[in-house]
């Protein structure tokens, strides 16, 4: 099945189930604050295996104690779309294990 642009109401309404994510230009993004640099790196990884698990890949910052993502489909032309949203998910589910606020 083809991937689909959202319509800006879908995207709004999409980032009201993911707190602290926003709309960034034609992107959604999120940053986390950890713990330590170590925390930061383990959870990157995480979210890269989780970019390899669904072949979806954010453009994804390694700060001292955080970790940023900005998120969109390059195949649709950079919009935003459901399987941005499915990652965003993956990766809030995945960051309170890593201790990210």
């Amino acid at each position: 099945m083809p991937v689909e642009p959202l319509s800006q109401k879908e995207i709004e309404d999409r980032l009201t189930e993911l707190p602290g994510w926003s709309l960034d230009g034609d992107r959604i993004a999120r940053s986390y604050r950890l713990g330590s640099h170590f925390a930061a790196t383990a959870m990157v990884v995480h979210i890269a295996q989780t970019q390899e698990e669904l072949d979806h890949h954010s453009d994804l910052t390694l700060g001292y104690d955080t970790v940023s993502l900005t998120i969109h489909t390059h195949s649709v032309g950079g919009a935003v779309t459901e399987k941005d949203f499915e990652l965003a998910r993956r990766v809030e589910a995945l960051a309170p294990g890593h201790g990210a606020g």
